[in-house]
């Protein structure tokens, strides 16, 4: 679950890290009360979506009056915000962040995040603060340093020292500022259960301060039962309702660009059927996993949702039963054609528990559905039938 950068920025301040001075609206007749707010006289105003790359798709904007802000504030609020990170139709600006303008001397990069191949905190820093990270990553890979923390021991001075030198920092107030921030952010990471924490750019301002100028933070979902007031924050309006939908019914789906919809137990073998999709030239339209424990009411609410996709030109339902049966399969299709009046082609193939009896199901009602025992051929078949 991801936070806005003005939620994270509040979590922030609740563990002493600093970060730049703000405030928000939700209206655009809030905007001259909330400059009035705000020291100085210039103000950076920052649409509020889960995506990055908004300054590029015109979302953050350097003002210098009122009157520009509340012309630039009207541009953005209900309206969506495409970027890089979203897909076509771009996600809603609902909230506007107004802050102050800092004196910035330097900019860097840092974030933290779970490494589950080393059990440990990986705290990634580097110089090119205010770029993306994958560009440094790609061009001046040496720019950045992974250090590696222990969540149960915490950060040890030596390894505050080598982010502190890679920063190129100097001086020892600087130090204590930034092994003091440094320790709250674990302590914040660790406490609120983040799979991510990113400040893009953490500046050093002229008057020799650190500030989080940027703030990006993830909730791990699987942790939400414990962590009620972040869950309380989840803005809907940024998700796919697709994905809400299924996420009710437990199911796991993510909307994806193609027309081949695919239904398929396990993630594993989900993964596999969509690489077998694009190798054969195709492009799938979704990730669904229906899982093990699928009822003939998930296996219809999964059809209903990749179905409610215009650009699905075919189904591949991929099912090897192993804790699921083959026959509850092949049940939640027949109720969920029975449901549907739809021109998509459904493409079954069935493997494992109960695959005769469910084949023999879809038999006996007389489906307009094609049947492969072959993985191969059922995504041939499934390609196929979407190009038509």
């Amino acid at each position: 679950m991801n936070l806005h950068e003005y939620q994270a920025k509040d979590l922030f301040r609740s563990f002493n890290i600093p970060c730049s001075t703000g405030t928000t609206i939700t209206k655009t007749h809030e905007i001259a009360d909330a400059i009035k707010q705000l020291k100085g006289n210039k103000w950076i105003i920052k649409a509020q979506v889960h995506a990055g790359g908004r300054g590029k798709a015109g979302g953050v904007k350097l003002i210098e009056s009122v009157d520009e802000a509340q012309e630039f504030t009207e541009s953005l609020l209900g309206k969506n915000l495409v970027t890089y990170q979203t897909d076509k139709n771009g996600q809603q600006v609902n909230t506007i962040l107004i802050e102050e303008v800092c004196n910035i001397s330097s900019e860097f990069y840092l974030s933290m995040l779970v490494d589950r191949g080393s059990e440990s905190i990986a705290i990634i820093s580097s110089t090119e603060g205010g770029m993306e990270i994958e560009e440094v990553s790609r061009n001046t890979p040496e720019k950045i340093i992974t250090t590696r923390i222990n969540p149960a021991i915490g950060i040890m001075p030596y390894q505050v020292r080598k982010i502190f030198t890679t920063l190129g920092l100097e001086g020892k107030d600087l130090y204590r500022e930034l092994q003091s921030m440094l320790v709250n952010m674990i302590t914040m990471f660790k406490q609120n259960d983040l799979s991510l924490l990113e400040v893009n750019p953490l500046v050093l301002t002229k008057e020799n301060n650190l500030l989080c100028l940027d703030g990006k933070v993830s909730v791990d979902s699987n942790a939400l039962y414990r962590q009620k007031e972040l869950e309380k924050k989840h803005d809907l309006t940024q998700e796919d309702e697709r994905e809400i939908d299924a996420e009710s019914f437990e199911l796991n789906y993510v909307a994806l660009d193609g027309n081949v919809g695919c239904m398929v137990n396990g993630a594993g073998l989900a993964m596999a059927t969509m690489d077998l999709i694009k190798l054969h030239g195709g492009d799938p339209a979704n990730f669904l996993d229906v899982g093990g424990g699928a009822t003939v009411e998930r296996v219809t609410k999964a059809l209903e949702i990749i179905l409610s996709d215009k650009n699905v030109k075919s189904i591949l339902i991929n099912i090897f039963g192993g804790i699921v049966r083959c026959d509850i399969i092949a049940d939640g299709i027949i109720e969920a054609l029975k449901k549907i009046q739809t021109d998509v082609k459904f493409v079954v193939r069935l493997e494992g528990n109960n695959a005769e009896l469910g084949l023999k199901k879809l038999e006996d009602e007389d489906l307009d559905i094609l049947v492969a025992k072959d993985l191969t051929k059922a995504t041939k078949l499934a390609i196929e039938s979407a190009a038509l």
